[in-house]
């Protein structure tokens, strides 16, 4: 039995300023317009022959994303762990191979990146077949992209001896630079390492316990001590915190002597940074665009340009990635797309929102989205999903005025803490409205079967998301 492992855990930051630290790459339409990566990546494994439902590893700010998107698709049974924090591959597989443990002993686990694209499903699953041949014999696989460019963005793993359907690695090699990029894809004795596997999950964690003892035991303990909490299992995270970060490169598949690689040529891309989504995407014309949303191009050639919310017009530009959103504009010479990460740094150091979130910001009700800020009120629309609702809460800060423009909105407010018999429900229908003052307990919910959307007008001294106490919640949310 194959069960298919899929790593949510990373944020993007060279996609900067479409994908967010907590609205990353794997959860948006970059490669088709109707369907996710994540999406994509859980229903190519559904296809699989021998498949269970799959096991997701994600971040815990990520879980109620993750649980929707799955759900959207018809996957609801999939086994979605929660990392308190990231600790790269090497630890996240530990703890889904525990997992798949549990579920069937001894099973083989695929391991994929829930942000790739793979063109030719048909030559992958081919890949996947050849390389069950190679756990069979004892291996720890992993599948080597065959490379058409000199790329200096991607790993690579040198070919050793022929073995039944595949290679012996012979050596793994860091990013490299242009010209051993070159000389790599001269010599026809290298591949990029796509940083997809397959392995039993006994033979990684036996490979664990000889290479890496201390991830493995942290692993195991913060395993064991982790909760149920509805659809997800959470990892203890104090136990965890304690583990050191390690890819699976550097912890076991560098150290074993049953390493091997399946050599694909599937479509394949990591789209790790706008150039390569470029490459992905770009006409096939003279003029080499790619282009996505409400775009207008004139002498524009072999440049990216996406809009998300606005007209965008380009003239005379070459070479260029120009990527609009909301709340950000990206100019940027395509050559050096790797680099936009350090705007994201820089983001980050001066204590910025636009590197951690968008304008509109998704929750397991439903999503808000900010229309006016300023320093002393706060324009929102909210959506709240049909049969949803808003956690029993209080602002000491801030006093909300709601405007209903769709649907039914059923309102409970209140005095005192929480307590039910201090507390009152009307329903407000289109047009009507309420006030919410300061320091009153109140929770918004949706008894419709249409989406529930309010404009929502907050006024204070502070509008920040963290004035607020909770008194019970339907997600588990402290």
């Amino acid at each position: 039995m194959i069960i298919p492992v899929i790593l949510s855990g990373g944020s993007g930051s060279r996609l900067w300023p479409v994908s967010r630290e907590r609205y990353p790459k794997q959860f948006l339409n970059l490669h088709k317009d109707d369907i996710s990566l994540l999406q994509e990546a859980a229903k190519r494994v559904t296809a699989l022959k021998y498949a269970h439902a799959p096991i997701v590893v994600c971040n815990e700010i990520h879980r109620f994303l993750v649980a929707e998107q799955l759900h959207q698709i018809g996957l609801e049974n999939a086994r979605i762990v929660l990392e308190p924090c990231g600790r790269n591959t090497a630890p996240a597989l530990a703890l889904a191979a525990l997992a798949a443990e549990q579920i069937k002993p001894g099973a083989e686990l695929l391991v994929m990146p829930a942000d790739h694209v793979i063109e030719d499903e048909t030559a992958f699953m081919q890949a996947v077949e050849a390389g069950r041949q190679l756990v069979t014999a004892g291996n720890l696989v992993t599948f080597g992209i065959t490379p058409n460019t000199a790329h200096t963005g991607y790993g690579y793993i040198k070919l050793g001896k022929c073995l039944q359907s595949g290679f012996a690695v012979d050596a793994f090699a860091e990013k490299p630079a242009l010209s051993q990029a070159k000389a790599y894809l001269a010599s026809g004795e290298y591949l990029w390492n796509s940083g997809i596997f397959l392995l039993g999950a006994t033979a990684y964690l036996d490979a664990l316990r000889e290479f890496a003892p201390d991830i493995l035991l942290v692993c195991e303990k913060a395993y064991a001590a982790g909760t149920e909490d509805m659809d997800f299992l959470r990892i203890d995270a104090p136990l965890f915190a304690e583990c050191r970060s390690e890819s699976i490169d550097y912890a076991v598949m560098e150290h074993t002597q049953n390493a091997a690689v399946v050599p694909m040529d599937p479509g394949w891309s990591d789209i790790g940074a706008w150039d390569a989504l470029h490459e992905l995407k770009a006409d096939e014309g003279e003029a080499g665009n790619a282009v996505h949303g409400d775009v207008m191009l004139h002498d524009t050639r072999n440049s990216l340009v996406r809009s998300e919310s606005r007209l965008v017009a380009t003239v005379g530009i070459e070479n260029m990635i120009v990527v609009e959103t909301g709340d950000a504009v990206l100019v940027a010479d395509r050559r050096r797309a790797q680099d936009i990460k350090e705007i994201v740094n820089a983001l980050k150091a001066t204590g910025r929102s636009e590197s951690q979130t968008h304008q509109r910001v998704y929750r397991p009700w439903g999503y808000y989205q900010t229309m006016v800020l300023s320093d002393s009120f706060q324009v929102k629309e909210i959506v709240v999903k049909p049969g949803a609702k808003l956690s029993l809460q209080m602002h000491h800060h801030r006093a909300e005025h709601w405007v209903v423009v769709q649907g039914t909105a059923k309102v409970t407010q209140g005095k005192g803490h929480g307590d039910t018999e201090q507390l009152s429900s009307f329903l407000l229908s289109e047009d009507e409205s309420t006030y919410i003052p300061l320091g009153t307990v109140h929770r918004l919910e949706n008894p419709g079967v249409i989406s529930l959307k309010l404009i929502e007008v907050q006024t204070g001294s502070y509008l920040g998301e963290d004035d607020i106490m909770r008194y019970s919640d339907d997600y588990g949310r402290k």
